[in-house]
């Protein structure tokens, strides 16, 4: 399992945690954290939700009249440096 989906898991289950339900799917690049945050979310619950989602390379809130409140976050997917790729110019 690719780290990326790894730290997208475990991020996942801190939000399920808190009480929030939670949708994780790979992206070619990334791996994304998505979930339904409630109207009757308590303050003390928001900041356990900011010090999980804090751990991800990005996260937001989508918030519409329509679909309610969506807190989003994406965990990178490593790229190998030019030093780790082998070709015509590595060295050994």
């Amino acid at each position: 399992m690719p780290a990326s989906r790894v730290s997208a898991e475990a991020i996942a289950a801190r939000l399920s945690a808190v009480g929030l339900a939670t949708r994780v799917e790979e992206r070619a690049r990334y791996t994304s954290i998505e979930a339904e945050v409630p109207e009757s979310l308590l303050a003390e619950s928001w900041r356990e939700v900011l010090e999980v989602v804090a751990e991800a390379d990005r996260f937001g809130l989508v918030a519409t009249n329509l679909s309610g409140r969506t807190l989003w976050a994406v965990v990178h997917k490593s790229v190998p440096t030019t030093g780790d790729v082998g070709g015509p110019g590595h060295q050994q």
